[in-house]
């Protein structure tokens, strides 16, 4: 024998009704894809996507998480999603990178950061540095920050590293080489998979989004070169030092330049890097 049915009131219909919309309205923005990128923040060309993370952040590209070395030593800065204008200049998202040691991210992302031996900035435009530091356990974080040194909301993962010797006497100029543009992916020769991640670096030379036309700073342009087919240039006139490529497939020979901010003029040139999309 079934128990009778309870009647459910009017403002227990309208509860039920309003939890039923708002697990709907979650689900949609779950399933929902995420914002595209503002203008500016990728290179302008039909192959360039975003990168599958689909979010900006700082990172270094020749350090890892966990190693152990010797200092002095040399780290790289790596930027996704964003490009780099020096301090006291304004283009865009643009910003310029900070060094952060054994400090935590701030609590506070409309305060500037502060300058002191910890909190480390690079205003005009550098991708690399020198770090030396005694014997010992070290966090080290990457933070963009604008003209004003007011962080964004682009950083990089915390990494830990131990010092376990520091060389005295180690000129930064022996370690860091002579100025310098290089790609640092692809690898040359390589069969690659899609989307491919290009990245470059400067030694030496600083970095900057077009605009403010700074005569001091370059920019980095992309030429993909395959036979039979014309040349596709990639201009990073917004400072940009990394994206994500979907190319056709084809064996593509890669020419990077680094264009003068002031005058156009090419600044340096890297060894041409092949690669063959499958």
């Amino acid at each position: 024998m079934f128990a009778p049915m309870r009647r459910i009131a009017p403002a227990s219909r309208s509860l039920a009704a309003l939890a039923c919309l708002v697990l709907l309205a979650g689900v949609a923005a779950a399933q929902a894809p995420e914002a595209p990128p503002e203008p500016g923040e990728l290179p302008v060309h039909k192959w360039v996507v975003p990168p599958p993370s689909w979010s900006p952040e700082a990172h270094f590209t020749n350090l890892k998480d966990g190693a152990t070395l010797e200092s002095p030593f040399v780290a790289r800065f790596g930027l996704s999603m964003r490009g780099i204008v020096p301090a006291g200049h304004s283009a865009g998202h643009a910003g310029h990178h900070h060094l952060l040691i054994n400090q935590p991210l701030p609590l506070d992302f409309r305060k500037p950061l502060p300058f002191t031996e910890q909190y480390i900035h690079f205003g005009k435009g550098q991708m690399e540095t020198v770090i030396d530091l005694p014997p010992g356990s070290y966090s080290l974080r990457l933070v963009l920050a604008d003209q004003g040194h007011i962080p964004f909301f682009v950083y990089s993962k915390p990494l830990r590293l131990t010092v376990s010797r520091q060389n005295k006497g180690v000129a930064p100029a022996s370690l860091l080489g002579e100025s310098r543009i290089e790609m640092l992916s692809p690898a040359d020769r390589a069969t690659v998979q899609l989307p491919l991640r290009i990245q470059l670096h400067a030694s030496g030379y600083n970095i900057s989004h077009a605009a403010p036309r700074l005569p001091d700073t370059g920019h980095f342009r992309l030429t993909l070169e395959r036979p039979g087919q014309k040349a596709e240039v990639i201009e990073l006139d917004g400072g940009q030092t990394e994206f994500w490529l979907r190319p056709p497939k084809g064996s593509y020979s890669a020419r990077v330049e680094l264009l003068n901010n002031g005058n156009g003029a090419t600044m340096a040139r890297a060894k041409p890097v092949a690669f063959t999309v499958p």
